[in-house]
């Protein structure tokens, strides 16, 4: 397989990974037909809410985006910067704007992988040992991660249309 090919297979992949799909629940297909009542409920034993997991996951990718792009980045307090306040809770617009966020910075993830200028395995230049190849895996990761979860956490909770 030439370099160039190999390249061009890469970012696929990659991107079929930000994605999701295969053996990955896709995001849209998690959320969709969620049922707005239930946004800031706390499924048994887990101390958040759906929109708080939701938005834990929008605030990693973001942040690892921003990593990317950011040659001044300053990291997140961990745990309090990647979750919002446990007492806040969301009206309908704060859930969308969440869902919108995430699907926009995600296309921005997309993008960078599937432009062939972006140089997927050189060292982030304001961060030794990372590179953007590494930052899209973990991407990939986290929210394939998160996103089975609120997928489990809506079936426990009998969430999915048609359930009762």
């Amino acid at each position: 397989m030439s370099t160039e090919r190999a390249d061009k297979v890469l970012r696929q992949q990659l991107v079929a990974l930000l994605r999701g799909g295969n053996a990955h629940m896709p995001f849209d297909q998690a959320i969709a037909d969620f049922p707005m009542e239930h946004i800031n409920t706390r499924p048994p034993e887990v101390p958040y809410t759906f929109w708080h997991l939701l938005e834990h996951i929008r605030i990693a990718q973001w942040d690892i985006l921003d990593f990317i792009h950011n040659t001044n980045y300053k990291p997140l307090k961990w745990p309090e910067g990647y979750w919002p306040d446990p007492e806040t809770e969301a009206d309908p617009d704060e859930w969308v704007k969440t869902i919108n966020t995430f699907r926009a910075d995600l296309n921005a993830l997309v993008t960078l992988a599937e432009n062939p200028a972006t140089d997927l395995t050189a060292e982030l230049p304001h961060a030794a040992g990372y590179t953007v190849l590494r930052e899209i895996l973990v991407v990939a990761d986290h929210n394939a991660y998160h996103i089975g979860e609120f997928a489990i956490l809506r079936q426990v909770m009998g969430l999915w249309p048609g359930q009762s």
